[in-house]
């Protein structure tokens, strides 16, 4: 029998988790498929609790967090009921950081915070704008895809969440900065969640050519 995997969240169309996910299955040999299911807020916790495999995308993630009753701020993983983050998988990437700072604060920029405790937080809630000049890494965690939010230079390092490429990532790499792009970000976040769910290897690779990376 086929295992369901869904992704839960408001809109989903947008999204290349289901194109990755079920490229990792089939690379796999694992007869799994994952859909996405756009879940009004009044469908949500009966969604989760019926939910086995899934991932969370905005904007719910804090909330399935408080649904689960999870010790984490944000969740967007559930394997076996529990619920997991690996929104911050990336940093398994990024070496050699001491003065993080994280701009946003959704549900991922709440990952992010968990994982990264030292870090300075900039959001329109609070202090802004986001002033990361002697940040050695920076977490661009808002839904803002077309406006410079702030810029870096040559040895600063920038995690980008949304895809595709944002402008701020876009005038980061013209200046020289290190940027992961939010394609990378999703398939580490994704192999992880993979990983969870089936407890095996994830298929990087084929799930980096399902979004378009080498």
């Amino acid at each position: 029998m086929t295992t369901e995997v869904v992704l839960l969240g408001h809109p989903v169309a947008h999204s290349l988790s289901p194109r990755m996910q079920n490229a990792a299955f089939a690379a796999a040999g694992l007869d799994w498929d994952y859909m996405a299911r756009d879940v009004l807020p009044e469908e949500l916790e009966a969604a989760v609790r019926a939910a086995e495999y899934a991932n969370v995308t905005a904007p719910y993630k804090l909330d399935v967090a408080r649904i689960l009753g999870s010790d984490l701020p944000s969740v967007n993983t559930i394997a076996r009921g529990r619920g997991w983050s690996t929104d911050a998988a990336i940093l398994e990437h990024v070496t050699g950081w001491y003065k993080p700072a994280i701009v946003g604060d959704g549900g991922a920029a709440a990952a992010f915070r968990h994982a990264l405790p030292e870090a300075r937080v900039f959001s329109r809630r609070d202090e802004w704008p986001p002033d990361v000049r002697d940040a050695d890494l920076v977490i661009h965690a808002t839904p803002v895809r077309d406006e410079v939010l702030f810029e870096l230079e040559p040895g600063q390092t920038l995690i980008d969440l949304p895809y595709p490429r944002t402008a701020t990532a876009e005038a980061a790499a013209a200046t020289g900065a290190r940027v992961l792009d939010g394609l990378e970000v999703l398939v580490a976040q994704g192999a992880a969640s993979f990983e969870l769910w089936t407890e095996l290897p994830a298929p990087v690779d084929a799930m980096r050519s399902a979004v378009g990376l080498t």
